[in-house]
């Protein structure tokens, strides 16, 4: 299959065909001809394998021949960054270069009137973070009456509590009849619930299983002390020859600490995140792509807009609180067919987010000590896919007198059979479950105490003749 069989118009195939492209990927093969015909999609698949060209190409064909009006969008692409809206945006300038379209791109941390200058003729694509959009139709800069197409861009995050607020305020200022396109890497149970209701008997692709993980990245964890991270994400460094790494942190904070401890050790870094002014992204992300960064240290913000040729490293210096971001985190990597790693540095206060990641993704993730680097306090085990999980002791602390209960026996996978803990005040209390895939410590079976102890205790004393708990 070529892109000329999926009735694509000369200018477009000579756009894809200079960006050096012969064959469509499965997720372009599967949604374009879907939106030629008008229809509202739904398209899921991993990240880097052609989801913006899977959108872009079909949406500037059936805009070409119209007419635009003065302040007037007739197809508005929303983004949940402002990376992620500059990258869509040189998408459709990429592909449209050969038909007489008109696109503009708008989103905050940069001047306002500039974009309302743009938006004065009227624009065919429109590629837009929420909030500056709904600032430019406050003042009256871009009306929608003409609009055609709407597409969610990274749906899930457009759908999450994030932005939901903002998005419900933008699709009141849009005509009921249009279009509607969803493309992103991951939807969960709840968000595709969500989005149904804003399509209209939409056409669902899915060329991977959900929330799954590009094969071509290898992907692995390091069980390390949390206050011992950046020395070793030093070592990997180093040791590794990585020459570009993308590095996650949890916070704005940690990543500008991240930053300067790695330049304090000669690795040239810098650190993004949405405290900082469009222009010092803009200009980081710049050097990375050209080498002069060895390290770039972001929050999620970058998660869902860089696209980085080869880039070969990732690594997750915390976890993400979102078991979602992770894929779309590492989907930074192996992308459009290339190779990659990525590694979690993973402390012991992480493991509920490490379980949670193993249970989207269903599989269980390497462990990898690194000499040197053993956590004093140990990760707990957990299966994360089907099977059977086995255990000895684990220990869980009672939140209510410090007392200590001890996990044994086994768990089954995915929500499997229980495990008993004993505590000091006597008396015995279910556990939780074992959730398949490696093994799981007793801790699981136990999980951890909060059930024990002095519960148990709590309840001997209601109940005198009773010494179990269910």
């Amino acid at each position: 299959m070529d892109f000329a069989s999926l009735g694509l118009s000369e200018p477009l195939l000579r756009a894809v065909a200079e960006q050096g492209y012969d064959q469509p990927s499965p997720i372009q093969a599967q949604a374009i001809p879907a939106v030629l015909e008008g229809r509202d999609v739904m398209a899921a698949a991993q990240t880097g394998t052609g989801k913006t060209a899977g959108f872009t190409l079909p949406l500037l064909q059936r805009l070409e021949g119209g007419r635009r009006a003065p302040r007037q969008a007739r197809a508005l692409v929303l983004t949940p960054t402002r990376e992620l809206a500059a990258q869509v945006g040189d998408s459709v300038a990429t592909y449209g270069r050969h038909l007489n379209s008109r696109s503009t791109v708008v989103f905050g941390g940069v001047g306002i009137n500039p974009q309302i200058q743009a938006l004065k003729s009227g624009v065919d694509v429109l590629v837009a973070t929420p909030g500056r959009l709904l600032d430019l139709h406050q003042q009256g800069a871009v009306r929608f009456d003409d609009l055609e197409i709407l597409v969610l861009d990274e749906a899930d995050r457009m759908l999450d509590m994030g932005f939901i607020h903002d998005i419900r305020k933008v699709l009141r200022l849009l005509p009921a009849q249009r279009q509607t396109l969803m493309f992103s890497a991951t939807f969960s149970n709840d968000i595709r619930a969500l989005a149904k209701t804003l399509v209209s008997d939409p056409v669902e692709v899915d060329v991977s299983p959900r929330n799954s993980t590009a094969e071509r990245v290898l992907q692995w964890i390091v069980p390390v002390d949390k206050n011992r991270k950046a020395p070793l994400l030093v070592k990997l460094i180093t040791d590794g020859g990585w020459f570009q790494v993308l590095v996650f942190t949890r916070t704005k904070h940690g990543a500008n600490k991240l930053a300067k401890q790695l330049n304090a050790q000669g690795i040239q870094a810098a650190a993004i995140h949405g405290n900082k002014s469009q222009n010092a992204r803009t200009r980081a992300l710049a050097d990375f792509k050209s080498g002069e960064l060895r390290a770039l240290v972001a929050t999620d913000i970058a998660a869902r807009g860089l696209d980085i040729d080869q880039l070969p490293q990732v690594v997750n210096f915390d976890l993400p609180n979102v078991p979602e971001d992770y894929v779309h985190r590492i989907g930074r990597t192996g992308r459009a067919g290339a190779s990659g790693q990525a590694v979690s540095l993973v402390s012991a206060d992480e493991s509920k987010q490490l379980f949670d990641i193993e249970k989207v993704i269903s599989r269980p993730l390497e462990r990898r000590p690194q000499e040197g680097f053993e956590p004093e306090e140990k990760l707990p085990e957990k299966g994360a896919g089907g099977g059977r999980s086995s255990g000895g002791a684990g220990r869980g602390r009672n939140n209510g007198g410090g007392n200590r209960a001890r996990g044994g026996g086994q768990g089954r996978g995915a929500g499997g059979g229980n495990g008993r803990g004993r505590g000091n005040g006597g008396g015995r209390a279910q556990g939780g479950n074992g959730n398949g895939g490696n093994s799981a410590n007793g801790g699981n079976a136990g999980n951890n105490g909060n059930n024990n102890g002095n519960g148990a205790r709590r309840r001997r004393r209601r109940r005198p003749s009773a010494n179990t708990a269910s």
